[in-house]
């Protein structure tokens, strides 16, 4: 039909979901490489030749033939490479979900849309489907690993901040203090998996996981302090840093694993203040009644 007969309201819809099919052609299309697996690299391959039919079938009604948008293309690709394709896959899957909505609206005026629905179910089912991610295996090591580094260091540098009230000294003592846990817990990982794991996980890359996961989040908490003199300014930035950190490892985790991330987020976040407020307490107590001054 002629892009005349419909209200510029239903092409304007159109447009947009054809424009969000050419993406998704894309974005499969180059994700399909990437996929370790050569079944799900065939499936998503199929899914890609789909997505250029729904394409096709929005651009007999607009009359114009749109190119991928190379940003959004280029951000699942990005994110699929360095958060893994699991949070990839999550995402397109939630793509697909809205997908499906989009198109309930104009069933009306398009009555073969619910051929397409209907694939972007399969497609949301297929992309479940492929989430197996070593990363994830390794997830509860990692949630272990940041967690502690969180709640213990930040409490630690609170009570240091106040008890030496010197950046140097603080940030000095914060690193030992932090890099001898991480060993620690490393250990602590290694240990507990050998005596209980299950055979589906490795002692040794699980220890890895907590032991990079603790000292990562170590350097991140202990560096306002080598960049200012000013000590309430580090513990400050410190405390944002906690914030942002709990944010994207939440975001990351709720995302993969079908989480809920305001429970998750505001559980890590009261837990890890919780300890910081103490911890400064205990700083203010000890200094001032043990009379040590440094």
């Amino acid at each position: 039909m002629e892009t005349s007969s419909y209200s510029k309201e239903t092409i304007k819809a159109v447009l947009r979901f054809q424009q969000d099919e050419v993406d998704s052609h894309a974005i499969y299309t180059r994700l399909a490489d990437k996929l370790p697996n050569e079944n799900h690299q065939s499936i998503m391959r199929q899914m890609a030749i789909e997505e250029g039919r729904h394409a096709n079938r929005w651009a007999s009604v607009t009359g114009l033939m749109l190119k991928p948008r190379t940003l959004r293309v280029s951000f699942f690709f990005f994110i699929a490479r360095f958060l893994g394709i699991t949070f990839a896959i999550k995402k397109l899957e939630a793509g697909e979900g809205q997908a499906q909505i989009g198109y309930a609206s104009i069933l009306d005026q398009f009555p073969d849309a619910k051929e397409i629905i209907a694939e972007e179910d399969k497609h949301e089912d297929a992309l479940i489907e492929m989430i197996d991610e070593e990363r994830l295996k390794y997830a509860g090591s990692v949630v272990l690993g940041l967690n502690d580094a969180l709640v213990e260091l930040t409490g630690a540098l609170a009570g240091f901040t106040f008890a030496f009230q010197n950046t140097r000294l603080i940030a000095m003592t914060g690193l030992i203090t932090g890099i001898s846990a991480s060993f620690s817990m490393a250990a602590s990982e290694y240990l507990s998996q050998r005596s209980e794991g299950d055979g589906s996980v490795s002692p040794a890359k699980s220890s890895m996981y907590t032991g990079f996961a603790y000292i990562l989040t170590v350097a991140l908490l202990v560096l306002p302090f080598f960049l200012t003199q000013n000590f309430v300014l580090a513990l400050g930035c410190t405390l944002g840093m906690v914030v942002l950190i709990i944010f994207a490892f939440n975001y990351y985790l709720c995302t993969a694993k079908d989480l809920s991330f305001k429970k998750h987020f505001f559980e890590m976040l009261v837990v890890s203040l919780g300890v910081t407020l103490i911890s400064f307490g205990v700083g203010i107590v000890v200094k001032k009644f043990l009379g040590v001054d440094i």
